[in-house]
């Protein structure tokens, strides 16, 4: 008979099959058994059809990627540490040594870093395009072009491209699109079928850390494509640079992920209603938002999002160019439900002040604006008490 430590390692006993609750069941492994070498032999980490070793999936990692790709209208879904290592991927997949990668100027900042990094340094070259302007992409797009980046809307500065004639322009030069669809959540509009035309990009990216999970407490992101060729390349480069989630996060986006309809919703509207608010206010000079008309590309964001009428929870506001840089970070300070942080997506409102000089090029789009920029993310408080919260703010300028 085994001895006591042993007998707990290799107990024999096996629950019953056939539980069902509503979470799905959570399995931590690194290691993964197989029944005999033939099995192991025959077993295929590129597919779903078993096991092979936690960094290549668990039934918990699998059922969060299926329905994540569910939830934006891909089949090919595969998990990552961080937004940005989701971003990673796609330009490790795709790029190599003298290609290019083309880059809206309103994109999320740490994009360019790469390009600038790491990217430079493989040597990769890029470029950035005015994401209004799809002539200037095209004139933009070289032999070398491998990759397009598009965001909807940019970050901090809210402009909502025209994706469609941005995709047609990549489309008719065989250029792969990839799409920072953080903003969009799957909920705001279909990323592989614009408008159920057809038409889409070629890869979706996701920053879990903002909607999906809802909690300000989670890191991770998603690729997802519809393209079989193109999730190969992903799935070969992701398993070579040895991407692999906690299932503690994995079991917090599946708790959280059939909520996130109400909660986007939610934070839409009483974005909205704070955006309008604001827009009447004699500090602000524009509000930022692609829901208001006087928002740059707002009619492009009705065209793609008119259907589901939906918009985030995310809005900027440039203040009147009266107001010192000092007084506006006055304002930021004495806010008390906005807390000052980065990311967005979770039940706290935020506010980031921005010097939008340091952020954008002039030479490809101007900032049409000399006032300092703000942009709040906006979390599940309710309306009025963060109504009160910017008014008492703005008293204080």
């Amino acid at each position: 008979m085994s001895k006591p430590s042993t007998t707990l390692i290799h107990h024999p006993y096996k629950p019953p099959a056939n539980f069902a609750a509503p979470q799905p069941g959570i399995y931590k492994a690194s290691t993964v058994f197989f029944a005999d070498v033939a099995a192991m032999r025959a077993r295929d980490w590129k597919t779903k059809a078993g096991y092979t070793y936690g960094l290549h999936g668990t039934p918990t990692t699998f059922t969060l990627e299926e329905r994540l790709a569910t939830l934006e209208g891909g089949t090919g879904c595969l998990l990552v540490p961080s937004g940005l290592a989701a971003i990673s991927l796609v330009a490790f997949a795709f790029l190599k040594s003298g290609d290019e990668v083309l880059i809206p100027d309103n994109a999320y900042g740490p994009n360019k870093a790469l390009a600038t990094g790491e990217l430079a340094n493989f040597g990769i070259t890029h470029r950035m395009y005015d994401a209004m302007n799809p002539a200037d992409l095209q004139a933009k797009l070289s032999d070398r072009t491998r990759l397009v980046w598009v965001e909807a809307a940019g970050s901090v500065t809210m402009e909502f491209p025209d994706l469609p004639a941005l995709v047609d322009v990549c489309r008719a030069r065989g250029v792969v699109t990839a799409l920072d669809n953080t903003w969009g959540a799957g909920l705001a509009f279909a990323p592989f079928d614009f408008n159920s035309s057809g038409q889409g990009v070629d890869i979706s990216v996701h920053a879990l850390t903002k909607y999906p999970s809802g909690g300000g407490d989670v890191l991770m992101g998603s690729v997802i494509t519809r393209d079989e060729r193109l999730h190969r390349a992903l799935k070969l480069t992701h398993m070579r640079m040895g991407f692999g989630v906690g299932v503690g996060d994995v079991e917090t986006l599946l708790r959280s992920l059939p909520s996130i309809g109400l909660r986007y919703a939610a934070h839409d509207r009483t974005a909205r209603e704070l955006a309008r608010w604001l827009s009447g206010r004699e500090e602000i000079a524009q509000v930022l938002h692609p829901a208001l008309e006087e928002s740059p590309g707002h009619e492009n964001w009705r065209a793609l999002c008119g259907e589901t009428d939906l918009a985030a929870g995310l809005f900027s506001v440039v203040f009147d160019a009266s107001y010192s840089t000092e007084q506006v970070d006055r304002f930021c300070d004495s806010l008390n439900l906005f807390r000052l942080g980065y990311s967005w997506g979770g039940p706290v409102s935020l506010v980031v002040p921005y010097d939008i000089g340091l952020m954008r090029d002039a030479n490809v789009a101007p900032w049409p604006h000399k006032g300092t920029l703000v942009r709040f993310s906006i979390g599940l408080e309710d309306v009025e008490d963060l109504r009160a919260d910017l008014q008492q703010a703005l008293l204080q300028m």
